[in-house]
């Protein structure tokens, strides 16, 4: 077995995510754009967007300043990518339709969700009408006719023609085709795809040993808890029977990390690095390298919990907290929000992890980052809370 140093193991994570190297210095091309998301396979949804929505800083993360606009033409023109469920709601490539097909075929699947779901058939029926002759169309311009309706205790209760697309969206009858002004815009699913998109569904062995490996290819190094967390959630059938299978047929291997519990894995391509070049970054809080929260934890030993909906009292390092990525360890968070109207970035704080390097030297590296980000939003000021007294060149103009 293959025994990697947990620093090795770090980088490997990092490289396979696109956040090794120097930042890209020209303008990034769809090309560019399409490669992060070939290496990641999905890029998470999220309706935040105090600095930025988190797929785009995702993008930002990787290759700098992009065109948000070229990436929409990529999803809602081309449909080279199209919303559905991965780990979490997410953009995915249309090319791993066929992957996304074997979970629309089972959903949906809880009880509850079953029972409604039948009870409302002809509710269904109406939707795809409705859709098929006038979509795309926002959910309040659907008729409820639900023949019961949806309980919940969150917002979800009584919000019947929503949540009905929402089921018939994970099922791939109805799909989003567009956003404005960030509300969802649904249409038939089949609109959502290019003409060209695959066919067919796998079967639980086929579909684990494609999924098994795009998920290892997007984190560089994993354990069998890890893979299944990570783009299509709790879908590998039989994961280590086929890990096995893959290792047979010499796709993959095992590893150790020394310092680290468990088997972890690795695709048997991957190359070990050994002129390493690290960045800094800053990255969305729901960025795919911590979108697995306890894999974080385990492997870079960073604690990362989202306090969006913590009491702002009981908060402990802010409403929307970036990790800062340097080199090949997460090293602090940065509090942001931007104040459009003023055109300005404003970070009521920036942490620093206990151990993390000080000096001049990380300072200058954050606070270009911060002004990068800047940039990229059309802020021309930046405004600092309190920073770390190791990191006190943060604050310099």
């Amino acid at each position: 077995m293959l025994r990697v140093p947990v620093t090795t193991a770090r980088r490997l994570a990092i490289s396979a995510q696109r956040l090794a190297g120097p930042m890209p210095r020209r303008r990034p091309t769809r090309e560019d754009m399409l490669s992060v998301c070939h290496a990641l396979r999905c890029l998470q949804l999220d309706p935040t967007s105090v600095v930025a929505r988190s797929h785009l800083l995702v993008l930002f993360s990787r290759l700098g300043r992009f065109d948000t606009a070229q990436f929409d033409e990529l999803a809602y023109g081309e449909r080279v990518l199209f919303e559905y469920w991965a780990h979490e709601a997410s953009y995915v490539l249309a090319e791993d339709l066929p992957l996304h097909r074997w979970e629309m075929r089972r959903h949906p699947a809880h009880p509850r969700a079953v029972r409604w779901w039948e009870l409302n058939a002809d509710f269904r029926a109406h939707i795809l009408d409705r859709l098929r002759a006038d979509g795309p169309l926002r959910a309040r311009e659907i008729e409820d006719r639900s023949a019961e309706p949806w309980e919940s205790t969150g917002w979800t209760n009584d919000r019947n023609a929503s949540r009905m697309l929402d089921f018939m969206w994970v099922a791939g009858q109805a799909g989003i085709s567009s956003r404005t002004g960030g509300q969802r815009m649904w249409d038939l699913m089949e609109r959502c795809l290019p003409p060209d998109a695959p066919d067919g569904i796998p079967g639980d062995a086929e579909l684990t040993r494609q999924a098994a490996l795009l998920a290892l290819g997007a984190l560089g190094i994993a354990r069998v808890p890890h893979i299944r967390a990570h783009f299509t959630r709790g879908r590998y059938p039989g994961l280590e029977t086929e890990l096995e299978a893959l290792r047979n047929d010499g796709l993959v291997e095992r590893a150790e990390v020394e310092g680290l519990s468990g088997e972890w894995w690795m695709r048997a391509e991957t190359e070990l690095p050994g002129d390493w070049r690290g960045r800094t970054a800053l990255l969305s809080p729901f960025d795919n390298l911590l979108c697995d929260r306890a894999r974080a934890e385990e492997l870079f030993g960073f604690t990362h919990r989202l306090e969006i909906y913590t009491p702002k009292p009981k908060r402990q390092w802010g409403y929307f907290v970036l990790p800062i990525l340097h080199g090949d360890r997460l090293i602090g968070r940065a509090d942001l929000r931007i104040d459009r109207k003023a055109a300005r970035l404003i970070a009521p704080a920036v942490h620093r992890e206990d151990d993390a390097p000080r000096g001049k030297a990380i300072a200058k590296a954050v606070r270009r980052e911060l002004e990068r980000l800047a940039v990229w939003q059309g802020c021309t000021e930046i405004e600092l809370g309190s920073v770390p007294p190791a990191w006190s060149g943060l604050a310099a103009a």
